[in-house]
């Protein structure tokens, strides 16, 4: 099926089964200290997923949060990249085999290293299929901006090397959507960009699984389940370790999945570790659905116009070693005056 060739419609995969079950874990965050603290995480991911087989069925997909394996702090690059996964490493092969001993999707964020892209920490949202095999690993597109006090993100996102990005994958991947038998499934971890979500829904993402990390603006999550009448999960993490260098609370809690009319379907009731599960009938979702209804015709002229405040490719050519450093190269990058 082809978009072109059927309004309102858009290319997908035949589906294994008319529903499923989409599973969230929300789960710990600990910034990792040291390998052992790296092997920790990685271990007690790999028991929250026995746990989500433990009693009944379990979920058709598991949904884990942004970074699950390092957790988050304020490193260096350098740090950083001590602190990241590579896709054909140890971390990726241990879910995997969990993927397949449960014969269920797996999803989550983590910091990535390639090869391909020397000194670049990425930010990397992970679909292992039940088979073991790798089904997506989308990039954050974009890091926001002005958000943070004094410092800012050094993660390199699609914007910050777009031009390379789609010399070297193609434009089609920029705006990432796995055909997959439960359904077109696009992962993210970028926030607070209602455009980029619409943008996805245009390209036929029926299921938008969305990855935090020390908090959420819920009404984004909403409003991306409302406006294109899609399926949106969040994976929030739980209550920190108390040994770590953050207040157990923070930003904890509010895991939820909602459905196409912008409600939610079920949230967790608290801020401690939880499982999270809901039924999505895709069939007949899909029997039904067609691409979001907009009048772009009305205000094309102002998207043309526009002008964002920051230029695409900042990180091309060079990658700052801190935060801080990140903070002061961008803001004299700024297009606006």
């Amino acid at each position: 099926m082809h978009a072109d060739t059927n309004p309102g419609r858009y290319p997908v995969a035949p589906l294994a089964q008319d529903a499923w079950t989409l599973g969230v874990a929300q789960s710990r965050i600990h910034p990792a200290a040291d390998r052992a603290d790296l092997e920790d995480n990685l271990q007690h991911m790999l028991h929250l997923i026995d746990n989500a087989f433990h009693y009944g069925p379990g979920p058709d997909l598991l949904l884990f949060h942004e970074f699950p394996i390092s957790g988050w702090d304020t490193w260096t690059r350098e740090e950083a990249l001590e602190r990241c996964i590579t896709l054909d490493g140890p971390e990726l092969a241990a879910i995997a085999a969990k993927a397949r001993r449960f014969g269920s999707y797996i999803a989550f964020g983590a910091y990535v290293k390639d090869p391909d892209w020397p000194g670049h920490v990425l930010s990397l949202t992970n679909l292992v299929g039940p088979d073991g095999d790798l089904v997506a690993s989308h990039w954050k597109a974009r890091n926001v901006r002005g958000l943070f006090p004094g410092f800012e993100l050094f993660t390199t996102a699609i914007y910050d090397v777009l031009d390379e990005y789609v010399e070297r994958y193609g434009a089609d991947a920029v705006l990432p959507v796995a055909k997959t038998p439960l359904g077109n499934i696009t992962l993210s971890s970028t926030q607070l960009e209602p455009e980029l979500m619409r943008a996805l829904a245009i390209k036929g993402a029926e299921v938008i699984l969305r990855t935090a990390s020390g908090s959420f603006t819920e009404t984004d999550i909403a409003a991306t389940a409302l406006y294109n009448r899609v399926y949106v999960a969040v994976a929030n993490n739980a209550l920190l370790l108390r040994k770590g260098p953050y207040f157990e609370d923070t930003g904890a809690g509010g895991s939820a999945i909602y459905g196409p009319d912008g409600k939610v379907i079920v949230r967790a009731e608290g801020k401690h570790e939880a499982l999270i599960q809901a039924r999505i009938p895709i069939a007949a979702f899909r029997a039904r659905h067609l691409q979001p209804d907009i009048h772009w015709d009305l205000y094309r002229e102002v998207f043309d116009g526009y002008v964002s405040r920051f230029p695409p490719n900042l990180f091309a050519a060079e990658q700052p070693p801190t935060l801080a450093d990140t903070a002061a190269y961008v803001a004299g990058r700024s297009r606006w005056t």
